[in-house]
């Protein structure tokens, strides 16, 4: 934190507490140069994080809704309930980090394709065919031979 009064960026916190809503916390910190008293508020970032979905819509980032979709594409096969967790994890640590609080749907879709092709093929190839939505036999014969050569080779 910076001081109001010499622009010195150390300083120590002497008082925190939270304020009579529960919205914010009140510190006063002294600097460790001037030894001038200040005061700063701490509230927590609302501002939600969110998708980008093929039509251009924005909607909420939902970590929900894309455990379900992984769920679904490993059922009956060996992936452990907390592999999938930390998937999700992963994907949604990204989004965090992500400096406009925005990731496209497709790019969160490859990122989770290219995890779960390590994980289980059989989901991987289960997820793909949704997420790429194969429209004929070809599509989804094409993704396996891919699968099956990368496996070769």
């Amino acid at each position: 934190m910076m001081c109001p009064f010499c622009g010195f960026r150390e300083d120590k916190v002497i008082d925190s507490r939270e304020s009579k809503e529960g919205d914010s916390i009140r510190r006063r910190r002294q600097c460790l140069s001037c030894e001038r008293r200040f005061t700063t508020y701490e509230r927590s970032d609302e501002v939600p994080y969110m998708v980008v979905k093929k039509d251009g819509r924005r909607e909420t980032f939902d970590r929900q809704k894309v455990l379900n979709g992984l769920l679904r594409a490993c059922e009956k096969r060996p992936v452990s309930m907390g592999s999938l967790a930390a998937l999700v994890t992963e994907i949604e640590t990204e989004l965090f980090d992500s400096p406009d609080r925005e990731m496209p749907t497709a790019t969160i879709g490859e990122r989770l394709m290219e995890r779960l092709k390590t994980l289980d093929k059989i989901a991987y190839v289960r997820f793909a065919s949704v997420y790429r939505d194969f429209q004929d036999i070809e599509e989804f014969f094409g993704e396996l031979k891919s699968v099956m050569l990368q496996r070769k080779g």
